[in-house]
């Protein structure tokens, strides 16, 4: 969309500006742009409610996952080769992405704790039907279960806020940066 004004430079020129579309509108950038999406840039204030108190739960689920994660790492899964490191990552992971999608709720950020907690739970699914780097684990060990509700919870509530944020309408946008084009005189010639 082209965005053109036309301003009286006060010396008997016009000029005629226009939305300099530039660089800007490459696919890289509209990806960033994309993945960049803010509730405040929703046109409708129930959307906008809506991705902020889902994603401060989100952002709650993504905290008690590393917690229980960081508790069974502290209470022997640390001895655990491969397994232990990987439920301390895990912990650590889930409070950087719970502050981060607490704070600043972007899409990108939302999508992004949503694979999380859905990798965490298929992980824990992995290792208790297959086995995962020669371990076998069980749903009735302690916390497992809790563990999955919260992480298939986690994941359910902070897809459903990127969705929203995907797919609400945005708030209209500005025209962008203006340039000069073209001077006419005060009889319409260049």
């Amino acid at each position: 969309m082209r965005h053109e004004t036309i301003a009286d430079r006060g010396d008997g020129h016009t000029l005629l500006l226009r939305a300099r579309p530039g660089h800007r509108d490459g696919a890289a950038h509209r990806v960033v742009r994309l993945l960049n999406r803010r509730p405040g840039r929703l046109a409708a204030p129930a959307a906008r409610w809506a991705v902020t108190v889902l994603g401060v739960a989100g952002a709650v689920l993504l905290a008690d996952s590393g917690y229980l994660h960081l508790r069974l790492w502290l209470d022997g899964y640390r001895g655990i080769s491969v397994i232990g490191p990987l439920f301390l990552i895990q912990a650590v992971a889930c409070f950087a992405a719970a502050a981060t999608a607490g704070l600043f709720r972007r899409l990108g950020v939302l999508a992004a704790g949503a694979v999380l907690m859905a990798g965490t739970a298929a992980g824990l699914l992995l290792t208790v039907y297959v086995g995962l780097f020669g371990y076998r684990e069980s749903l009735a060990v302690p916390y497992a279960g809790m563990s999955l509700v919260v992480e298939v919870s986690g994941a359910a509530v902070l897809t459903t806020a990127a969705a929203i944020l995907l797919l609400a309408p945005a708030a209209p946008r500005g025209p962008g940066p203006l340039h000069e084009e073209k001077v006419w005189t005060r009889d319409g010639q260049p």
